[in-house]
């Protein structure tokens, strides 16, 4: 069951790379992101307000800027696939689901600041460091719903194991991704803007 599971879990990895991460310039924020979010780990235990701003605020916006601004969005040659398919097929969130999530995420702070008690679970706000940190206890909740709620989506439309494999992927992305994409800011600094290896690795596998 194990070797299935961490077997599962590779296969998702690697789609998710060939598939989703051919500029390099995305990767180079991947690689960003990776390393904001170990921080952010590390913080969780010692502070989760902080630990949730430098998540969305530096995280989830260079990992995110990077698909929806420079990740090739024509034909992929490289898998013989359209973007229209690969965004069908995405096992996690794909473009317009991530749209609505980063949406919430954005007007999170509107509703707070329009009703300081957010429907009378918070203490109103009295200065902007209370409002920033009620905000980052917000989006802990928003962070972690959205990955709670795709994982169990998963559970009706694929199965359970396709839901745990890709929550336990999202959770050690930040760990995978530093190493993975460690030289891409190395590549784009010598002007390479699409990763070449991914065909070589493709018509390999």
């Amino acid at each position: 069951m194990i070797k299935n599971f961490l077997e599962a879990l590779r296969t998702q990895r690697w789609d998710d790379h060939r598939y989703y991460h051919h500029s390099r310039i995305n990767q180079s924020l991947h690689f960003v992101s990776a390393a904001s979010f170990l921080i952010g780990y590390v913080m969780l235990y010692f502070d989760p307000v902080a630990s949730a701003l430098i998540g969305w605020l530096v995280s989830m916006t260079t990992r995110q800027a990077g698909h929806f601004f420079f990740e090739p969005k024509g034909y992929d040659h490289v898998n013989q696939a359209t973007h229209e398919h690969k965004e069908e097929i995405k096992v996690g969130y794909n473009l317009q689901r991530k749209i609505v999530l980063m949406t919430i995420w954005a007007l999170s702070p509107l509703v707070l600041y329009l009703d300081p008690t957010l429907f009378g679970m918070f203490k109103p706000w009295a200065s902007p460091a209370d409002f920033m940190r009620q905000v980052a206890k917000i989006w802990l909740v928003v962070g972690a719903g959205g990955l709670l709620f795709r994982t169990i989506h998963l559970f009706f439309i694929r199965d359970v194991e396709t839901g745990l494999v890709w929550m336990t992927k999202i959770l050690t992305d930040p760990f995978n991704d530093l190493v993975l994409y460690r030289k891409a800011p190395l590549f784009l600094l010598k002007g390479e803007l699409i990763d070449p290896g991914l065909e070589k690795h493709v018509r390999a596998a």
